[in-house]
């Protein structure tokens, strides 16, 4: 296929609960469908991976056929199919992938294999397509968080990451424990607005790895103790302390990043994108060292196919290799 910039990409995504696809030609995003499973799910207090699965292929070809009929074109004017293969429910993965491999085996098209890491920070090039490499991303989602370098539109890799729970994980726990109603993540932040953030949980170093494994552990104790002696936690002051702990502790690694590389110029990726202290933190912090901040807008924090587009549009650019037919969904991969 020709590096043309007029390419019309199809995306899909389902690595977890969104069932999502998308068309873009050449940089302009003509449609994004999403079909969320949140209220299916909110149920259970969480993703129950079979149920995604079914759902998934319940949603697959209509949220396909939608796309397409909102960017006004046929599955005869595609000339690239563009699939999240990993990471993510390798269940709710091989769906997408299923769709995505025998769409570009009858249309005669080429496949691209989307790393969803990668398809996260690449969404900030729909939004400000003036960004370019090099630039550090802050990835802030359920399964991954950290700061990545990106040297190129190929180019990425991880030099700060958790060292145990991703940070969209400890939202999600520490909810529970609340007794929130999932997704967790912008309950709290609902919440944390009313709140005083004046509950030391857990100190943090501003240089080195981060950890929320014992910061949800810090404050499920936290509230133990106040069980214990019979009072009644302030939910809305232990969101606000919860919250301003663990995003400090990424800014704060994101800020030192932006010192020992010099690179002056960070966005967002992931759900925890959508989170509003994180958003305006990162943005208060990276501006006062004078670094140019970028995030998407909040549908394209949350997973979506448009980002999948984005992430296929770089490949392509640069002539990455197109998907065999054999490719399989792989549930943990690394940036």
């Amino acid at each position: 296929m020709q590096k043309n910039k007029q390419t019309v990409i199809l995306g899909i995504e389902t690595s977890c609960d969104e069932t999502s696809a998308a068309v873009m030609r050449g940089d302009e995003l003509l449609s994004n469908i999403i079909s969320s499973q949140i209220e299916i799910h909110r149920r259970f207090g969480g993703v129950v991976p079979e149920i995604a699965s079914r759902n998934h292929l319940t949603a697959i070809l209509p949220v396909i056929d939608e796309a397409l009929g909102a960017a006004g074109i046929t599955r005869g004017d595609i000339d690239a199919v563009a699939v999240t293969y990993g990471a993510g429910l390798v269940g709710a993965l091989l769906v997408g992938v299923s769709a995505a491999k025998a769409l570009a085996y009858a249309l005669g098209v080429p496949l691209y294999a989307v790393n969803h890491i990668e398809a996260h920070i690449a969404a900030n090039y729909i939004s400000s397509p003036e960004l370019k490499p090099p630039f550090l991303a802050v990835v802030a989602s359920g399964g991954h968080t950290g700061i990545a370098r990106v040297d190129g539109l190929n180019e990425f890799r991880m030099i700060a990451s958790t060292t145990d729970d991703a940070i969209g994980e400890a939202f999600d726990k520490v909810a529970r424990a609340l007794g929130l109603p999932y997704p967790g993540g912008p309950e709290i932040d609902k919440l944390a607005r009313t709140g005083a953030p004046d509950i030391e949980f857990v100190s943090h170093k501003r240089v080195g790895n981060i950890s929320y494994s014992g910061l949800k552990t810090a404050v499920v104790n936290y509230m133990h103790k106040l069980e214990q002696r019979g009072e009644t936690p302030n939910k809305a002051d232990i969101c606000a302390s919860f919250q301003k702990t663990a995003v400090d502790m990424l800014v704060d690694t994101a800020i030192a990043a932006v010192e020992q590389t010099g690179i002056r110029t960070l966005c967002l990726a992931g759900g925890v994108a959508a989170n509003s202290y994180l958003r305006d933190k990162l943005k208060a912090e990276g501006e006062r060292r004078g670094a140019v901040v970028y995030y998407p807008p909040m549908s394209l924090c949350t997973d979506n196919a448009a980002m999948i587009c984005a992430r296929a549009r770089g490949m392509i650019a640069e002539g990455v290799a197109a998907a065999k037919l054999d490719l399989n969904a792989v549930s943990y991969l690394k940036l």
